[in-house]
């Protein structure tokens, strides 16, 4: 991993927008740790947070209101959005405007239309915009990206993925007890990291079929929802994801020609990093042996080694992006077809049959 030493370019001052979890777990402790990026600042006008954000970030000035960064935003090189979902891309946008880099957290905004003028707008400022698709860098992702490049798999055929909870009662959160249209419910909290996945290893999608459910009593949006995709390469990707799951599937269940690939559980990286742990630490990203996933056919399996997850190189990237004119991390227009997927899931659901994403 990259050390406080190896970076000899310029310090870029990031203001964070937002200290809910994203803020606090995902997004702030990466930041802190990455050489070249300085979290100058924290924006929240919630007393709590407040006073989390001068315990853990003593190095970090707390701003009350997104109009005094507005105000102030010659500071900045960059503005990171983790704020709630419906306000994503009308932040990102007068972010870019203040003339700063952006970061947008999943989802990118509410619509691939939106996404799009977002793209465009960063493109004519000449402004730096990416998004939070930390996922690309879970050491199971990573493993089965390696699998497939290697043809451990032979030509695979289908791809099942899942982000399944036990919740039975929900949280009183705007992210639960919303509604749809504002941004709320699980297609819009974890459908962003299952279809990225599915559309980086196995190319854009044509068709989606969609079920989505609400299923606890005093949810806004649906907390069920399962997705059939078909990928124009002819690979079917089925994607779950639910607060209801008293005995959760495997993670990936993945099947080819010449073998398939199994693993259970969830990269370690955000346990670690909701229980305050930094990702300098020296095993940061270092899956146990009994978490390692499955290769090969019924009768002949073995255990694989995983690849090592690195949510650091998120933000390393965007450092470089920033400072150095690199490539983004992650490319709006990769999550914009994500957009799309959603948008014909929806329609799936309502209609009751397969769509074409943009249809």
């Amino acid at each position: 991993m990259t050390t406080a030493n190896a970076h000899a370019g310029p310090e870029l001052h990031v203001a964070l927008l937002g200290y809910g979890k994203g803020g606090e777990v995902f997004h702030a402790p990466l930041i802190e740790a990455t050489p070249g990026l300085r979290l100058a600042a924290v924006v929240t006008g919630n007393s709590e947070r407040q006073e989390a954000v001068r315990r853990r970030h003593p190095g970090a000035e707390v701003i009350a209101s997104v109009d005094e960064l507005w105000d102030r935003a010659g500071e900045f090189e960059i503005a990171v959005v983790t704020t709630p979902n419906d306000t994503h891309a009308p932040l990102a946008e007068a972010a870019l405007k203040a003339g700063m880099s952006v970061v947008v957290d999943k989802p990118f905004a509410l619509d691939a239309a939106r996404a799009r003028g977002l793209t465009e707008l960063a493109q004519e400022l000449g402004h730096v915009l990416t998004v939070y698709q930390n996922r690309r860098w879970d050491s199971d992702f990573l493993t089965l990206w390696k699998l497939i490049d290697e043809g451990a798999l032979g030509r695979v055929h289908r791809f099942e993925s899942r982000f399944e909870r036990w919740r039975p009662r929900p949280k009183d959160t705007w992210r639960e007890r919303g509604a749809a249209e504002d941004g709320s419910g699980i297609l819009y909290d974890l459908g962003p990291h299952l279809i990225d996945q599915a559309v980086n290893l196995f190319g854009p999608v044509e068709r989606v079929y969609a079920e989505l459910d609400a299923r606890r009593p005093g949810v806004g949006a649906e907390d069920d929802a399962f997705l059939a995709l078909t990928h124009g390469t002819g690979v079917r990707s089925h994607l779950w994801m639910g607060a209801l799951a008293a005995r959760p599937g495997p993670r990936f269940r993945v099947l080819g020609d010449e073998a398939g690939f199994t693993v259970e559980g969830m990269d370690s990286q955000e346990a670690r990093l909701t229980a305050g742990e930094t990702p300098d630490a020296s095993d940061w990203g270092v899956e146990p042996e009994d978490s390692w996933g499955l290769v090969g056919a019924e009768g002949d399996l073995r255990r694989v080694p995983s690849e090592r997850g690195s949510y650091p190189s998120f933000y390393e990237g965007v450092r470089e992006a920033v400072g150095e004119g690199d490539p983004v991390p992650v490319e709006p227009h990769e999550v914009i077809h994500g957009l799309e997927v959603i948008e014909a899931a929806r329609k799936s659901a309502r209609e009751h049959r397969s769509v074409r994403p943009g249809e």
